[in-house]
């Protein structure tokens, strides 16, 4: 192995040296000055006078070596390096929370947190009995679940507001780290009295012509029915639509429309309202359902641990 040259190591210890001048209150600082244009408002935010929080901006720009801030009548602007700045300095607040909690649970004598964001297809499927066998192998590991849409679940990890996702369908041209759980299967529903309880299968452009109960808007499933309904040429006639599958399920029980739902996440709510079920025909109506996380090496030994159990327990 060769000789470390002079000019990388001496590059090193400048950007360290430049480092140990930035502080989190700085940083904070900042944050606050970009998102309100007012140093005034921002130092008081930061419990500064505003000729200190002056200095802290100078002495920040001066560590990061370039301007951050334009500085005009009507307030104070990003600079390109300031927007650059702002996205860093918001990945390191959040992990600087992300410490804090960690040391918190540390404190309380348990071994680590993980925040999981998961669609709403998932949490009526395999992720809750997963979850609760993973609660009795690893006691000392807390999970923060949130019920999200699959597309803010892949911003969320990709900002680092979470350390894992459970999403279906495509996953973002991104970092991410994804690898595949399962599939389902989507059907459609009607009540007992709809002129479609005589079949048992249908394509999706065989149906359009019925009116439909939908989830709102952002939802995966959504999304999928009205691209698939345009590529078709057709309009979806989505007649009401709901936050649930529940209410989706009671809605068409009251012959306000057919649905489009996975069923494995709404067999309960099937039966309960003793819906007919018709077999989707298209090849599209299989879904895959996938977890996902930033960098394997960037993760965690609680995330990790989470991520492959959901794999050896979720994985078809």
């Amino acid at each position: 192995m060769g000789l470390i040259p002079t000019s990388f190591t001496t590059m090193i210890s400048n950007f360290l040296h430049q480092c140990e001048r930035i502080d989190f209150l700085s940083l904070k600082l900042f944050a606050s000055v970009a998102q309100s244009g007012q140093l005034s408002k921002a130092a008081a935010q930061c419990h500064l006078t505003v000729s200190a929080a002056s200095r802290r901006l100078s002495e920040l720009e001066k560590s990061l070596g370039a301007r951050l801030l334009e500085r005009t009548p009507q307030g104070m602007t990003l600079t390109p390096a300031g927007q650059t700045a702002l996205q860093h300095s918001q990945q390191l607040s959040l992990g600087l929370g992300q410490l804090v909690n960690d040391m918190q649970v540390l404190a309380k004598g348990m071994r680590g947190q993980v925040r999981l964001w998961a669609n709403m297809s998932s949490l009526n499927e395999h992720l809750p009995e997963a979850l609760a066998g993973f609660a009795r192998q690893y006691p000392d590991i807390q999970v923060q679940l949130e019920e999200q849409l699959s597309s803010d679940t892949c911003q969320a990890v990709v900002r680092g507001q979470a350390d894992l996702g459970v999403i279906v369908g495509d996953v973002p041209d991104t970092d991410l780290v994804q690898t595949p759980l399962y599939t389902d299967r989507l059907v459609l529903v009607c009540s007992q009295n709809h002129p479609l309880k005589s079949r048992e299968n249908a394509l999706f452009e065989d149906v359009l012509a019925h009116d439909f109960v939908g989830l709102n808007q952002g939802s995966a499933l959504l999304e999928l029915g009205l691209r698939q309904a345009k590529a078709l040429g057709q309009n979806w006639r989505l007649r009401i639509q709901v936050r649930s599958f529940d209410a989706l399920c009671n809605m068409v029980n009251a012959d306000m429309g057919i649905g489009l739902i996975p069923l494995k996440a709404c067999q309960g709510n099937i039966k309960a309202h003793g819906l007919h079920t018709l077999a989707l025909d298209d090849a599209w109506a299989e879904r895959r359902f996938w977890v996902i996380s930033r960098a394997l090496p960037e993760l965690g030994p609680s995330t990790k641990i989470l991520r492959e159990y959901l794999l050896k327990e979720m994985r078809a």
